[in-house]
């Protein structure tokens, strides 16, 4: 069993209805893992935001679904610039 610790920022905490969730899953979770899982329980609200958006693992962002999740992933909408 593997606990991944989820943080949702801006439009990512809107989708999912909480900034802040632990998801367990059977063995050790990739970012696709992560990426199906919140599309299974935020529909279409959370697929908005994770085709322009990216994930943060670990510190790192990444748009790799065969990389491991590690503990924690952070859920990152597009933002705009200036």
């Amino acid at each position: 069993m593997a606990d991944v610790t989820v943080r949702y920022f801006a439009a990512a905490a809107e989708a999912a209805g909480r900034e802040q969730e632990l998801i367990a899953f059977d063995s050790a979770p990739t970012v696709g893992d992560v990426h199906d899982r919140l599309l299974a329980s935020y529909g279409q609200p959370m697929a908005r935001v994770l085709r322009s958006g990216s994930f943060l693992v670990d510190g790192t962002v990444s748009r790799d679904h065969a990389k491991p999740a590690g503990l924690s992933i952070d859920v990152l909408p597009q933002f705009a610039g200036g």
